[in-house]
């Protein structure tokens, strides 16, 4: 059985440069009401960039949210009105300076659907041509490339701890298998 929940009001408590955030009055199934936080976000992508020596692209960067420097997959949020494909070829190439005409999706996923709306498409980047990279203000990337094996040690160890790079390696692993 469903059981969904209706909204019956939505107060917006904050409009940022990346998510907003609403508290939602809803109606349970049980006739009951309670209070919803919801963080809107407008999506992302990853991309899984295989290079000709077949290693996967990845980049790392300091995360201030969680105090380090995360090991991921090239990846960006969708800008207004930007489809995922779009945003993928963007920050392949603001992120690693690579391009490609050869890019597939693989899979959508949403992050923390518990209070959250982000969802991330992931795609496959092959055939890819590497030029200059393209930060943005602010932005401090390194880029290296990684055996697929190693990349899921670096999993086994703790290493590689963001979920989009996650699921995007063991995507792979399953597709090669």
């Amino acid at each position: 059985m469903a059981y969904e929940e209706k909204t019956m009001k939505s107060d917006k408590l904050y409009e940022g440069k990346i998510i907003n955030l609403r508290i939602d009055t809803v109606e349970l199934p049980d006739k009951k009401y309670s209070k919803r936080e919801i963080v809107e976000h407008p999506g992302g992508v990853a991309i899984v960039g295989i290079t000709d020596e077949n290693e996967i692209l990845i980049v790392s960067q300091y995360r201030k949210a969680v105090d380090k420097i995360l090991f991921e997959l090239p990846a960006g949020k969708l800008e207004v009105n930007e489809e995922p494909k779009e945003t993928a070829l963007r920050e392949l190439k603001e992120e690693t300076g690579y391009s490609t005409e050869k890019l597939e999706y693989l899979l959508e996923f949403y992050t923390s659907p518990g209070f959250s709306t982000e969802k991330v498409y992931i795609f496959l980047a092959e055939n890819m041509t590497k030029g200059e990279q393209e930060l943005e203000s602010g932005e401090f990337i390194d880029v290296e490339s990684y055996k697929i094996d190693d990349l899921l040690e670096m999993i086994k160890k703790g290493d590689i701890i963001d979920s989009k790079t996650i699921i995007g390696i063991y995507t792979m692993k399953n597709r090669l298998s």
